[in-house]
C-alpha cells in the first residue's frame, strides 16, 4: 500500500462512487482492472467486485466525467442547501442545529450541523 493513493481521508465527506469508467478486463474471480482518466495516475487500478456498481446504459455511451479532485486527490466538500432544522434539546440548552445536503453526496447522506458553525462558514446558505 506505499505509494498508492485514496480518494478521501475523511469518511464523512469521501466521496461514495467515482466513475462510471470502462471495465477493461477481469483480473479474478473477482477482481476487475479499469480503465481510469490520467489525473487518476496514483490509483490502483484494479478494483474488487463490492467496490463497483452497475451502470445502467442504453448502448455504448461515452461519459465527460470532470473529476473536481485536486493535484493531491483530495476535494473540497461544499454544502448545497439546508434540507430541514430542529432545536436539540439537552437537560437545561436547546442547541439549534440544520440538517446540509453536501456536493456530490445524495439526500440520504446529508448530517446535522451546528446552526451557529454552519452560520459562521456558509452565511450565503441563510435567509
Amino acid at each position: 500500500m506505499i505509494g498508492v493513493k485514496r480518494f478521501g481521508k475523511n469518511r464523512k465527506l469521501e466521496l461514495r462512487y467515482v466513475g462510471p469508467f470502462m471495465i477493461v478486463e477481469r483480473v479474478g474471480v473477482s477482481s476487475y482492472r479499469l480503465e481510469l482518466p490520467a489525473n487518476f495516475t496514483g490509483v490502483h487500478d484494479v478494483f474488487h467486485i463490492s467496490q463497483l456498481r452497475k451502470c445502467v446504459q442504453s448502448g455504448r455511451q461515452v461519459f465527460d466525467f470532470v473529476p473536481q479532485l485536486e493535484l493531491n486527490l483530495s476535494y473540497v466538500e461544499v454544502p448545497v442547501r439546508i434540507l430541514d432544522a430542529q432545536d436539540r434539546v439537552l437537560r437545561r440548552k436547546t442547541i439549534p442545529m440544520v440538517k446540509i445536503l453536501w456536493r456530490n453526496q445524495d439526500v440520504e447522506s446529508a448530517t446535522w450541523e451546528l446552526e451557529s458553525a454552519m452560520r459562521k462558514a456558509y452565511p450565503h446558505l441563510f435567509p
